[in-house]
């Protein structure tokens, strides 16, 4: 049977949303046990989110002044050192964190590592997406290693909440390098919810022309009560930040609604929304690729439809 560790992705102090769909794809795995390792100076708060996850067996925290930041060079060694002890899976998010610290993970341990798991055909049998999502492959790996892998967290969705494992305080003898020090975190700040966790988002592409006309991608968003993203032509053109990028070199999520907005729909930004649940285009083009995956679709001037439906909300 399997047993299997979730690495917790927090910041601070609150546990990212990707921990619970990497729970679920864990599940999937019919797991004899689903134990969550929480790394952090004072985890007592992410540890006990983590416990209340639906499926999770127990909780490892692991207190250590040293996690104060998620420098994998620092989390790699105390998580390799942690999936020694009988695991036969360990798993991450997919996500800007999972990317960092898994290969290095999965580099100590001496073993190759799955990424972005969209499916799970057997205990070390998945399918994921490769050339931009425009195929899917199955892969096996050896079932007399350890598995790390990373989760693409679009494809699950989140475990419920109602669960009551227990916390253990775990103390780790392992000694971590100090050649990769903290400097700072520089993010940006939003009232608006979490682009990568948030169930609407609006998003805004290279039509828009500027920086300034986003005003009504945002006075949309502010209607929906949704988080604000954009294609990397965008950004590209400087239009908004590089943390709002959808696309596969940017975020990829799967909210219940999308709004794409003046984006046409190159193969690298329909891979990061595909598993989207309902998709509304808007584009003055008709031929545009957007709209062979949209689910609704407007064609016209989006600086006279936009400001409509914003007025009509």
């Amino acid at each position: 049977m399997s047993k299997i560790l979730v690495i917790a992705e927090h910041l601070d102090g609150k546990l990212n949303a990707s921990t619970a769909r990497c729970v679920t794809c864990a599940r999937a795995l019919a797991a004899e046990a689903v134990d969550v390792l929480v790394l952090a100076a004072d985890p007592a708060a992410p540890a006990a989110e983590a416990a209340k996850i639906d499926g999770v067996s127990k909780v490892l925290a692991v207190a250590r002044a040293e996690n104060a930041h998620a420098l994998a060079a620092v989390l790699a060694p105390q998580i390799a050192a942690v999936a020694k002890n009988g695991y036969t899976h360990v798993l991450a998010p997919s996500t800007t964190f999972g990317k960092d610290v898994m290969p290095r993970v999965a580099a100590l341990l001496g073993v190759a590592q799955v990424s972005d798991i969209s499916s799970v055909e057997g205990p070390y049998t998945f399918k994921r997406p490769i050339y931009a999502g425009n195929a899917i492959v199955t892969v096996e790996a050896p079932a007399d290693r350890v598995l790390v892998g990373t989760v693409r967290t679009a494809s699950y969705a989140a475990a419920a909440g109602g669960g009551a494992a227990p916390v253990e305080a775990l103390a780790l003898d392992v000694a971590v390098p100090g050649h990769t020090r903290f400097v700072e975190l520089a993010q940006g700040k939003s009232d608006r919810p979490d682009l990568q966790s948030a169930s609407r988002v609006v998003s805004g592409g290279r039509a828009l022309g500027s920086g300034d006309a986003f005003k009504i991608i945002y006075a949309l968003a502010d209607k929906l009560g949704a988080a604000v993203g954009a294609s990397r032509a965008a950004v590209d053109a400087g239009y908004v930040p590089s943390d709002l990028q959808v696309g596969q070199t940017g975020k990829i999520i799967a909210p219940e609604l999308y709004v794409a907005v003046g984006i046409s729909g190159a193969i690298q930004h329909l891979t990061g929304i595909k598993d989207a649940g309902t998709i509304v285009a808007i584009n003055k083009d008709a031929e545009a690729p957007i709209f062979e995956i949209a689910d609704f679709g407007l064609v016209g001037d989006l600086f006279k439809l936009v400001p409509e439906l914003t007025d009509a909300i």
